[in-house]
C-alpha cells in the first residue's frame, strides 16, 4: 500500500490517521545499520532542511496535519512509506515528494513505527467561554 498525504488528510479523525499510517514494526527489524551514514547525510542536507520547513508550515505544525493537535516540541517529518538505502542513493520520489511526507510529534512517530497507540497525544483540551485556567 502506498500512503499519500492527499488520502491521509481526507481522514477526519486522529485515530483514523494513525491507523492509516501505523506500520506495526518490530524493534530490531532491519534498518540502515552500518550504512546509517547514508540517511544521516541526507537529513543534514540543505535540501532536506528546506523541505522539512515547508512540510511543517503546510501542516500548520500539527500532529499528522490535524488542526487542534499542535506540536509543542520539535516536530519530526515522517516518510509515510518507509525509505530504503536505494531510495537515498537514487534520490527517489519517496524521499522528497511532499505527497509522501507528514509532520508528526516524536511519540506519534514511535507509535506509527511500533503500532503502540498508548504513545499518542491526548485529545486537545476543549476551551469554553469564561475559562480562566490556561490549561
Amino acid at each position: 500500500m502506498i500512503r499519500t498525504y492527499s488520502e491521509l488528510i481526507s481522514l477526519p479523525t486522529y485515530e483514523q490517521r494513525f491507523n492509516y499510517l501505523k506500520l506495526d514494526g518490530k524493534v530490531g527489524e532491519e534498518t540502515f545499520a552500518k550504512d546509517r551514514w547514508l540517511n544521516q547525510k541526507f537529513y543534514h542536507s540543505q535540501e532536506w532542511r528546506s523541505l522539512r520547513n515547508k512540510i511543517i508550515v503546510r501542516d500548520l505544525g500539527c500532529d499528522m496535519a490535524l488542526k487542534g493537535f499542535q506540536i509543542y516540541e520539535r516536530p519530526l517529518i515522517h516518510h509515510m512509506n518507509p525509505i530504503s538505502q536505494d531510495d537515498i542513493l537514487q534520490h527517489s520520489d519517496y524521499l522528497i515528494n511532499p505527497e509522501y511526507l507528514i509532520t508528526v510529534a516524536y511519540n506519534t512517530h514511535q507509535a506509527i513505527h511500533y503500532g503502540n497507540a498508548d504513545l499518542l497525544m491526548e485529545s486537545p483540551i476543549e476551551r469554553k467561554a469564561g475559562d480562566t485556567k490556561l490549561w
